[in-house]
């Protein structure tokens, strides 16, 4: 059985540093591309928009597959899109990572930011890159800027969305254990 391919691998031509998409967020957060409208009416934290609509995003998307393609070994890129689409797994696997299941929403949210806001990380090319072989590097210096700005943009709203998920239950301040379950599991056997 396959995994789950983006449907943003449809999207006619995406800006490309590399291979890596630069598509658009729907976020309060700046970086380099356009962001998304927001749904009206607005959506509670840990909810997605309809993936027909306007304002649903590659995130939502990541989100929603990340549970199901946990499971699967291999993965075949079809586009562009896909590509970031592994990202965001790498990235939420390692998030779920650093939430200990005794953590309450606070200490959570300090250790996920300490993650997303951590300039240092390795971009496609790098040797630090888990899939170089499938990813090419950006041309040139202002490229990789851009696409740090990118990331580091993908990687704090991801783990804004993901908290909202991970802490849905308003009445306890533990983390969800279905969520926390994958914390063990690496997405084709590897991870950032």
């Amino acid at each position: 059985m396959p995994a789950y391919n983006s449907v943003f691998n449809a999207d006619p031509s995406p800006r490309l540093i590399g291979n890596f998409p630069l598509l658009p967020l729907r976020t309060k957060i700046r970086g380099p591309v356009y962001p998304l409208p927001f749904p009206d009416p607005p959506l509670a934290a840990n909810e997605s928009p309809d993936p027909d609509s306007e304002s649903y995003d590659i995130l939502d998307e990541t989100l929603a597959l990340f549970r199901a393609n946990t499971f699967f070994r291999n993965f075949e890129i079809q586009g562009p899109a896909d590509r970031l689409l592994v990202y965001g797994i790498w990235f939420i696997s390692d998030c779920l990572t650093r939430i200990k299941p005794h953590y309450g929403v606070r200490e959570a949210t300090k250790e996920v930011n300490n993650a997303t806001l951590d300039v240092n990380f390795a971009l496609p090319g790098d040797p630090g890159w888990p899939l170089n072989q499938m990813y090419e590097p950006p041309r040139d210096r202002q490229d990789a800027e851009v696409l740090r700005q990118y990331m580091s943009q993908v990687r704090q709203e991801l783990a804004q969305r993901l908290l909202a998920r991970v802490y849905d239950d308003e009445t306890e301040d533990k983390p969800s254990k279905w969520w926390l379950s994958f914390t063990k599991r690496k997405f084709m056997g590897k991870g950032l």
